[in-house]
């Protein structure tokens, strides 16, 4: 029987990291940068900060369902063949899915990404 996908003890340590530091920063965005009135008013208005473009692009990756979509489809091919490079960006693009307003496709990415350690780990060539 093959070994079943699990990352070493360093691996999982990077995976910590970046999944809270999406948290963190998929937070910021949300509660400083999209839902702030009065930044909001002003980028409206016409201010040209680097903040005001990142909101733009955020809200738009929203509304277009991007982050849910990547997320999926990084879960599918970590599905597939598990590595811990894919697994970092699913669990990214999970979190930043869940924050920023596409809960369902992102939700599904979470799901698919427990079930990835039901699958054999990948063998070294």
């Amino acid at each position: 029987m093959r070994a079943r996908f699990l990352p070493t003890a360093r691996q999982a340590n990077w995976l910590i990291s970046i999944g809270f530091l999406a948290l963190f920063y998929a937070l910021y965005l949300r509660y400083w940068g999209i839902e702030n009135t009065p930044l909001g008013l002003a980028c409206d208005a016409g201010l040209g900060t680097s903040l005001c473009l990142i909101r733009r692009v955020v809200y738009t990756f929203g509304a277009h369902l991007v982050f849910g979509w990547i997320a999926v489809g990084a879960a599918v091919i970590n599905l597939i063949r598990p590595s811990p490079a894919i697994f970092a960006i699913t669990l990214a693009a999970s979190v930043f899915g869940l924050v920023l307003y596409n809960a369902g496709l992102a939700g599904l990415a979470a799901g698919l990404l427990i079930m990835s350690f039901a699958r054999p780990a990948a063998e070294p060539e």
